[in-house]
């Protein structure tokens, strides 16, 4: 299961209720925020996330909506001498633009800090461990060097008690051992294979995220069956002229995304000040009933 708090939903700059582009995404020991929109180390204090374990920043590109908030952070954070880590990943132009602000202008005169780390994205796994993986893709918007984020669980083969009770395995260490994949061996001499006890494997929760973006075909293999989509929803289908113009897309056409792509879910930001929400929600629902136009601070559950 992964968790989401959205704190900042504007698009290109900050309106009254919604601030610009920044996502926080939870799951088990992580904390992934996705762009840093200015305003963002006020959001964060705001939602009760704060800066601990703040370790692994995402970029989707290098627009000044998705990046000035990070010289707030680090600031913050070289001030307080937090001690932990701060990686920071993005394609090859917005990584080199995030250190020229970084280290040409909130630490201008200073050694680089040995606690931030700068990590050019590359289509693939960007970090994994034995229960998930998150990769990057390219998203089209107005450049090369965009990506999307795909949070996935890996597959898992969920333990049978019933079988388990059959074969005499006792509650205990044994049975984490099979779940883990190793066979044990019960008192009376019986060898028990995690086989005997594991059903078959079923698929993690899936999480897909995307920026801005100006071409949503080729993400219909990407979004595939996702439980859950977020994607920018800048502009309704009236000013689709102006969406394309500014390399952004339609509720209309993120709806179209989720519907031919079979995601469960469908949650949209990145909203012009032009509009309040609804308007935008209603167009989507037309395609995709199941869309959803987030607000800042809002915070949900994606499982599968």
């Amino acid at each position: 299961m992964f968790e989401v708090v959205f704190l900042g939903t504007s698009a290109s700059a900050p309106s009254a209720q919604r601030n610009v582009s920044a996502t926080m995404v939870l799951y088990r020991e992580y904390r992934f925020l996705i762009d840093a929109g200015e305003g963002t180390q006020r959001q964060l204090l705001k939602s009760g996330l704060g800066f601990r374990k703040l370790e692994h920043v995402l970029i989707t590109h290098g627009h000044l909506d998705h990046i000035l908030g990070l010289a707030g952070i680090v600031s913050t954070l070289a001030r307080w001498e937090v001690g932990e880590r701060l990686t920071i990943y993005a394609g090859r132009a917005p990584i080199h633009r995030v250190r020229d602000l970084i280290l040409g202008v909130v630490l201008r005169g200073q050694r680089p800090p040995p606690w931030i780390d700068f990590v050019e994205l590359n289509p693939g796994i960007v970090l994994e461990d034995d229960k998930f993986e998150l990769g990057a893709f390219r998203v089209k918007h107005r450049g090369p060097d965009s990506f999307g984020f795909l949070f996935q669980e890996k597959p898992r083969r969920p333990f049978q008690p019933e079988k388990a009770e059959v074969l005499g395995v006792p509650f205990g260490p044994e049975r984490s051992l099979l779940v883990a994949g190793q066979a044990i061996t019960l008192p009376n001499g019986r060898i028990v294979h995690p086989d005997e006890v594991l059903g078959p494997a079923e698929a993690g929760t899936k999480l897909v995220y995307v920026g801005d973006v100006d071409e949503v075909a080729p993400l219909v293999e990407i979004a595939g069956g996702a439980d859950a989509l977020i994607i920018e929803a800048t502009y309704a289908e009236g000013e689709a002229a102006m969406a394309a113009e500014h390399g952004h897309i339609t509720a209309r056409r993120a709806a179209w995304l989720a519907r031919e792509a079979g995601v469960k879910r469908l949650y949209l930001n990145h909203i012009s000040r032009r509009y309040r929400g609804p308007e935008i929600e209603a167009e989507a629902r037309e395609l995709f009933p199941e869309a959803v136009v987030v607000k800042d601070f809002d915070q949900i559950q994606v499982k599968r």
